[in-house]
């Protein structure tokens, strides 16, 4: 089953600084047992630009369209065999700690 990982920061990282997973490793793992099939950090959020349509009419809206602390910085596609393996990855990566990852399984359409 594939899952997206969305990689996001936190205004509430932990502060337990000690044995903190390098993010090198967690890559080389999780591709060589073929549970990560891409991945990539974003640029910042400055750079976003929001697309919308309302009554016909193109809306763009560029950099941050809201005030938030917490937004996307990242993203790793997954390939695995439940949600409780999804979890298990997610738990060993590094922004599990410092920040928050959100998993969503893709749709079958």
């Amino acid at each position: 089953m594939k899952y997206m990982m969305f990689v996001c920061n936190d205004s509430q990282p932990d502060t337990d600084r000690e044995n903190l997973p390098d993010i090198e490793a967690w890559v080389a793992e999780n591709d060589a047992r073929g549970r990560r099939l891409q991945g990539s950090a974003l640029a910042p959020e400055s750079a976003a630009t929001t697309v919308r349509v309302r009554d016909g009419e193109l809306i763009l809206t560029d950099g941050p369209f809201t005030e938030t602390k917490e937004v996307i910085v990242g993203f790793d596609l997954l390939e695995c065999a439940d949600l409780d393996e999804a979890i298990e990855v997610a738990r060993t990566h590094p922004m599990a700690r410092e920040g928050r990852l959100e998993l969503r399984p893709f749709m079958d359409l």
